[in-house]
């Protein structure tokens, strides 16, 4: 499964954010909606059909992704019965604010009741999976006193029904404490996300914007480009950052540009091949942006988004080991596509590494294009030891920087052949293996997404001609 998505068949609560006569599109989040590779149903709760419906945008910061649907495939009834929920981004959400949570249960029935805010800017803090998979990093989600457990997710809104948040679903690795990496469970949690930052890249999308155009049912729309700093941040107490030699003035500085949080955001890594990679270090206090003082992700964002298109660097007011320091940080432009481009070798899925593992700070010197991040039980990659978690870097000698030249030295490789692959693990150990290949049971194939009819295309590699078997 592409980006090591932990379960094949998810499901959750997604809301209406746009409705025309041209395109329709739902914000959910990522824990429903894992990849762009992906078979959408969405069964609608206002009218009673199901229609299939298409990943266009995954938020390469936030929890949650756009889905398109064809409006017209709801006939007349049902497209004037459908409507788009109300957005409400401002004011934001505070501490004590009354809010109504409304869901949908099995049954597709709303049910609702009122809660409070109690934390308007919970900082999450979520550690990487065993097998890197997405996780939520860099955000502030919001959270109440009461809501209906985990098995339910939706919207928050105000009394006029004007949504101010996604109620959404965060997966998480929950060890059971026996040690063993194979004891490991999935488990999930609620909270909100601001609707600000869907309806800031919804406003790109309607109005039009700089960005690669994508048809969607028929309909091109500009999908926007995200500027984003490749470092993973979490929050320290201004008290603990005076204890590490942060001035007086800096201090005050701070509370002066929020007195609620009271806190600076340290750096914990560096995404690898990132732009910040080679110049933030780990432990790093981001002071301030452009002379701005910096409290929150929400400043780096705003900091990023106002870069533009752009290729100018922030300058940034860093703590270092009792320094104070300016530095120029360069920052990453990603799409909402993800992962368009993989491999099906061996019974292995080989794609780029996703985020996820980026974020864990290394990438193998010799090449880092080809990782496996999956295994078919069975398939000659799981018989010889060619699991997943490790960068192919050569086969028969011949390097493999990038799915083309792995693509160039696997068309060459006859069936029942024995390989020679070298492959460095996420540890940086290397190992050297052989295996036998299998055409017949285990052919060669790419998986690409075609931007221009935003489709995917299998094509096959090498496969054992029939007239052989």
């Amino acid at each position: 499964m592409v980006d090591a998505a932990h379960s094949q068949h998810l499901s959750g609560t997604g809301v209406i954010v746009y409705h025309s006569q041209n395109m329709g599109l739902v914000a959910v989040d990522k824990t429903t909606v894992v990849a762009l590779a992906s078979d959408v149903i969405l069964s609608f709760a206002a009218f009673p059909i199901e229609i299939p419906g298409e990943v266009v945008f995954l938020d390469p910061v936030h929890n949650f992704a756009l889905v398109a649907y064809d409006p017209s495939a709801l006939g007349p009834l049902g497209y004037s019965a459908v409507r788009a929920a109300e957005l409400l981004p401002e004011p934001l959400l505070c501490r004590g604010d009354p809010v109504s949570l409304v869901a949908l249960n099995t049954s597709l029935q709303a049910i609702s009741r009122k809660s409070i805010v109690t934390n308007s800017h919970e900082a999450l803090n979520i550690e990487s999976a065993e097998c890197p998979r997405y996780r939520a990093i860099n955000m502030e989600v919001i959270a109440l006193d009461t809501d209906f457990g985990k098995q339910f997710s939706g919207v928050l809104t105000d009394e006029h029904g004007r949504v101010q948040a996604l109620w959404g679903c965060f997966s998480f690795q929950l060890d059971n404490g026996s040690g063993s990496k194979y004891s490991a469970q999935n488990d999930t949690f609620n909270r909100g996300i601001p609707i600000f930052a869907i309806s800031r890249v919804l406003d790109k999308i309607i109005l039009g914007t700089y960005g690669p155009h994508r048809p969607t049912f028929g309909v091109k729309k500009p999908m926007p480009l995200m500027r984003i700093l490749e470092v993973e941040l979490y929050p320290t107490l201004l008290s603990k950052a005076r204890s590490f030699g942060l001035s007086d003035a800096w201090i005050q500085a701070l509370v002066k540009k929020d007195s609620i949080r009271r806190q600076v955001l340290r750096v914990k890594s560096s995404f690898a091949g990132s732009s910040a990679e080679k110049v933030l270090e780990e432990g790093d206090i981001v002071l301030a942006i452009n002379k701005e003082p910096v409290t929150c992700f929400r400043d780096i964002e705003e900091a990023c988004q106002s870069l533009g298109h752009s290729d100018e660097k922030l300058c940034m007011t860093i703590f270092r080991q009792g320094h104070e320091m300016e530095l120029l940080v360069g920052t990453d432009i990603r799409d909402g596509n993800g992962t368009t481009h993989a491999i099906l070798w061996c019974g292995c899925f080989v794609q780029y590494p996703h985020p996820a593992v980026r974020s864990l700070g290394f990438l193998p010197h010799e090449g880092h294009g080809v990782y496996v991040s999956r295994w078919s039980c069975g398939s000659p990659g799981h018989r010889y030891g060619l699991l997943a978690l490790q960068w192919i870097v050569e086969i028969n000698g011949k390097r493999t920087r990038n799915l083309e030249a792995f693509i160039e030295v696997t068309k060459a490789l006859e069936h029942e052949e024995f390989v020679r692959v070298r492959t460095v693990k996420l540890d940086g150990k290397e190992q050297v293996l052989t295996l036998k290949q299998d055409l017949h049971y285990w052919p060669t194939l790419e998986l690409r997404f075609d931007p221009e009819t935003a489709t995917w295309r299998r094509n096959i590699i090498k496969a054992l001609d029939s007239g052989a078997m």
